[in-house]
């Protein structure tokens, strides 16, 4: 685990070579150890699920990790798998590194200094068709859905308040950006332009922005890589541009931007803090939307199958600890993030939006059970629907330049996405008896697409078989051969 918690494994100085020979008895002196030194580890609970067995044929073939992460709540599956001792279990040594940025993070990951990471669904999908750096990343588990959320300026709030419909003192929700759009104008008249921040070109919080803002009848702006202009704002009404997640607050404290969206708990800041608004969640945007996953080089898995098996299998325990017994283990779950090597915000603001509810504004807290779902509703299956939905929005807004057919999308999301290592993982907690079968899709039925939705803001219906004929729905946004 490396000097992480401020003591040191002593697994850190003997050969590499040497772990499938002392293994099992090193992970007995190491939890020894751990205890004896004050250790970091919350054992205050029983773990949800009874403790695998690694037979020697299952041993790791690499038992030193390195994952790294961005300080997000949806980081939290890392966490409680270190925590509850699930990579442990798995006969697994990690060392959980905090990122300074979305590209940090990728580039650590390509170049090895990373075995794996907390990521951007958009990133191994880009790295793999070449928008930006070009690696072969793959993804066996999705981390959470939900969890993010677009939050503006007090002033901004202010003059949208006008427009926004109220029912006894309220916003009516969904807030819906037609409201924003007198706002744009008016900075537009005084010749401002009017800046919004998000994460990363490729992240959840891009696309999720821009079909807020499109949805209603703002233009976002259009990439264009083939011209070399990456910037993302050819055409736009709004300059959209990227803010790493935990200086989001203070960049929009400073004025530079006037609006973000990212993902929590840096909207529930904005309201601690009282410089912003939270005006929408993702959830309203896209109800049960796929955010975060855990991405690795494709010949990282290959040449460590069992390894990554052995992750997998922890990943997922810790997901279902999350959401065990409608969300009971949360309070503790934020008690450990909020410590300054994970998150590092105060555990009020985490559980602000955590927990089952959403602070809006000061006075108006809502519930939103599912605000950051975990496990329920199969949240941790790679679907390739979701790829593919992720690649319509880099095809929308001109991060893909040209048109692909519905094969394209296909082929792309069956290289990244993995839904065939993620059942190995799961069958093997079903026959050790650590979760049982109806914890998950139906591996021998299941296709990879999850059902068309039309649950969006828009109400445009979404099914992953058509991407082609999705993108043809939309009156804002690339679609056929259209070039921007």
């Amino acid at each position: 685990m490396g000097v992480f918690f401020g003591f040191e494994n002593p697994m850190n100085h003997r050969p590499a070579s040497f772990a499938p020979l002392f293994l099992a008895s090193l992970m007995s002196l190491t939890a020894l150890l751990t205890a004896g030194c004050g250790g970091a580890k919350d054992k205050t609970a029983a773990p949800a699920t009874p403790a695998p067995t690694v037979q020697a044929s299952d041993l790791p073939e690499k038992p030193e990790l390195t994952f790294g992460f961005i300080k997000l709540t949806d980081m939290v599956p890392l966490a409680i798998a270190y925590e509850k001792g699930y990579f442990e279990d798995e006969g697994l040594y990690v060392t959980l590194e905090a990122q300074a940025n979305w590209k940090v993070l990728l580039d650590g990951v390509i170049s090895g200094e990373l075995d794996g990471a907390h990521m951007l669904a958009g990133q191994p999908l880009a790295a793999t068709i070449g928008f930006g750096t070009e690696a072969r990343v793959i993804t066996a588990f999705s981390m959470d859905l939900n969890g993010n959320a677009i939050t503006v300026s007090n002033a901004v709030w202010e003059a949208m308040k006008v427009h926004v419909p109220m029912q006894d003192g309220a916003p009516v929700r969904p807030v819906r950006a037609e409201a924003l759009r007198p706002v744009i104008d008016a900075y537009k008249a005084d010749g401002r332009p009017f800046n919004l921040g998000m994460v990363f070109p490729v992240s959840t919080h891009n696309y999720e922005l821009r079909y807020w803002l499109a949805a209603g009848g703002i233009h976002p702006g259009y990439y264009a890589p083939q011209r070399g202009d990456v910037t993302g704002q050819l055409g736009a009404d709004v300059l959209i541009s990227v803010t790493p997640p935990p200086q989001m607050p203070a960049t929009l404290e400073a004025g530079t931007i006037f609006g973000y969206c990212v993902g929590e708990p840096w909207n529930q800041q904005a309201v601690f803090k009282g410089i912003g608004v939270p005006v929408i969640t993702d959830y309203e945007i896209w109800k049960n939307n796929p955010e975060k996953v855990f991405g690795v080089r494709e010949d990282w898995a290959e040449k460590y199958p069992k390894t990554h098996k052995a992750v997998l299998k922890a990943l997922i325990r810790a997901a279902h600890w999350l959401d065990a017994d409608n969300n009971r283990n949360r309070a503790e779950a934020v008690k450990i993030i909020a410590r300054s090597n994970y998150v590092g915000a105060d555990e009020d603001v985490i559980a602000n939006s955590m927990t089952g509810t959403f602070e809006y504004q000061k006075g108006e807290t809502l519930p939103v059970p599912d605000f950051n779902v975990f496990f329920r509703y199969h949240a941790t299956y790679p679907y390739y629907s979701d790829a593919i939905w992720y690649l319509t929005q880099m095809r929308r807004w001109g991060q893909i330049a040209e048109h692909k057919p519905d094969d394209w999308y296909m082929e792309t999301a069956r290289q990244v996405y993995r839904p065939d290592l993620y059942a190995e993982a799961a069958r093997a907690l079903i026959e050790e008896g650590v979760l049982a079968p109806e914890d998950f899709p139906d591996f021998d039925s299941e296709s990879g697409f999850r059902p068309p939705t039309d649950e969006f803001i828009d109400g445009v219906p979404y099914d992953g078989r058509e991407p082609n004929a999705y993108l043809s729905k939309f009156s804002i946004g690339l679609k056929a051969e259209d070039q921007p």
